[in-house]
């Protein structure tokens, strides 16, 4: 039987755990698997886009363990009332193929992608980064913040969105939190004097929304919004002043900021600043970038937490034939045992 984890069993478990620990345990996954990252197969997804949105196949295996995750983006889905980006991912063993885990992904891509931006940042900015402001206000931005409050100890952000509406959203939930939160006018109000910029909209087609001349010395840009091939929210003249940092270049450079510059732009696989094989921030007035379009090996960390934490736990689903007879499939279709009678 195959374990399966719906939208209620993962709300469930991370209610119950609290998000803050569940982020944090995230983060030590991620942390480990990213150790090893020369120990994973990486490819970039499978991607069929449209005129109106991408579904996407993510695939990844340690060896030992196999995953995917498939995921759309459609930004002009909350016009109908829906997601824009919804998900589910399969965890399977190697050795036999069979599937160990289903569960949604929806709302873990939330958190992983939330994990997986403060875990950048642990690493690139400064530790005594406290303003973190944050441009779109949609469903990431709550997940940010409280990554960022929980690992690097945020205590005020600065929000814009040019929808009132999802300002007001986003102020009602992050009330508890415990920071300060502050609605700005424009962008480049919100960044003014930001230690930290997370960059988290929607909206297709290649945008400048923040400029180097609204950046102070030190600014780490958590760049997540750009994340298919036309798709970009910094100006140019950012990452040519800047530390890049990514996940998987071939990917990144079809889908990432760095879209914007020559195949020979110079960037660091965040794998390379955790194992020391390369450094990360060069000093204090450094700008640095994650250009981060989310890797199936964050997916895989996601489903790897979410296996061990549910084992022996929650719902199992009938999804492989258990059969008497592994060579016999046709048998009990029919209803028939494997010396040919009739099952009751």
């Amino acid at each position: 039987m195959t374990q399966f984890v719906g939208v209620n069993d993962l709300s469930e478990m991370v209610g119950t755990m609290g998000p803050r620990r569940f982020l944090r345990r995230l983060v030590d996954y991620l942390s480990e698997d990213f150790a090893r990252w020369e120990m994973f197969d990486k490819v970039a997804r499978v991607a069929s886009h449209s005129p109106i949105g991408v579904i996407e196949l993510m695939p990844t295996s340690d060896g030992t363990l196999y995953s995917f995750k498939y995921v759309n983006g459609h930004p002009g889905n909350p016009r109908q009332g829906k997601l824009t980006v919804t998900a589910f991912g399969v965890l399977s063993d190697v050795a036999t193929g069979y599937p160990l885990l289903i569960s949604e992904m929806t709302l873990l891509t939330a958190l992983r992608t939330a994990a997986t931006s403060a875990y950048a940042a642990r690493l690139l900015a400064r530790p005594e980064s406290r303003v973190m402001a944050l441009i779109g206000a949609g469903a990431q931005s709550e997940f940010q913040t409280l990554a960022f409050q929980e690992l690097l100890g945020i205590r005020e952000v600065v929000v814009f969105d040019p929808d009132p509406a999802a300002v007001e959203k986003y102020m009602r939930n992050a009330s508890g939190f415990g920071l300060t939160l502050r609605a700005a006018s424009s962008v480049e109000a919100a960044v003014s004097g930001a230690d930290i910029v997370t960059v988290c909209t929607a909206v297709k087609g290649r945008q400048a929304l923040v400029s180097r001349a609204m950046l102070k010395p030190g600014t780490h840009i958590n760049a997540i919004g750009g994340d298919c091939p036309g798709k970009t929210e910094l100006d140019r003249d950012i990452l040519e002043d800047a530390q890049v940092f990514v996940e998987f270049t071939p990917q990144t450079r079809v889908e990432g900021e760095i879209q914007q510059m020559g195949p020979d732009f110079a960037v660091t696989e965040l794998w390379e600043v955790e194992t020391g094989r390369r450094s990360g921030r060069k000093d204090s007035q450094a700008i640095t970038v994650f250009d981060s379009v989310g890797f199936a090996v964050e997916d895989f960390s996601a489903l790897r937490l979410v296996h061990d934490l549910m084992e022996g736990r929650g719902k199992k689903l009938d999804l492989i034939p258990d059969l008497g007879n592994p060579k016999d499939l046709f048998g009990p279709l029919l209803g028939e045992s494997e010396t040919g009678a009739a099952v009751a």
